[in-house]
């Protein structure tokens, strides 16, 4: 199975924040932007594994501040990396001043999918060949996030860990 890089499975999607979409305080709710994240990034492990894939878990959401209602929201999702069947995804979350067309990064999320078969049971996808800087250091830091999850649901011993080990032996 031949590598991909990021860049073959990114996947964006622009939204508008619309009344419904808004809590009392007139601001984008939280719950509307997991729906959007949560397609966005599956679009983008789709993209990657060729498969039909299904969330295993939300591993990491940050709302870094507001988003206050007609803004447009841009959300860029790529595979961080991949393992045997499952992939790490990071959602970006940009919103775009319409009067200078700034844009400004305003949350981020880490999802993990696994790719599945015709029968519904995990399969294989291709490994990430990062390239550009910032690829590597989320390539790099997916191994970590990974073997610390494993071990918080016991399913590896924390002296298995040799990637976070390697953090406190520096």
């Amino acid at each position: 199975m031949k590598s991909k890089t990021p860049s073959q499975s990114r996947s964006t999607q622009t939204e508008i924040v619309l009344p419904n979409d808004t809590n009392n305080l007139k601001n984008l709710m939280g719950g509307r932007l997991l729906h959007w994240m949560d397609i966005v990034a599956a679009i983008s492990a789709q993209r990657h594994s060729g498969r039909s894939c299904v969330t295993a878990s939300v591993n990491n959401v940050s709302f870094g501040h507001p988003i206050p209602q007609a803004s447009i929201v841009t959300l860029e999702a790529n595979v961080s990396r991949s393992f045997s069947s499952s992939m790490e995804v990071i959602i970006d979350v940009w919103i775009e001043d319409m009067q200078n067309g700034k844009k400004t990064k305003c949350n981020e999320a880490i999802y993990t999918f696994v790719a599945v078969d015709n029968t519904n049971k995990p399969t294989s996808v291709p490994a990430i060949d990062p390239e550009t800087d910032l690829e590597k250091e989320r390539f790099d830091a997916a191994l970590r996030r990974r073997q610390l999850s494993l071990i918080l649901a016991g399913k590896m011993k924390a002296e298995e860990a040799t990637e976070l080990k390697a953090l406190f032996n520096k």
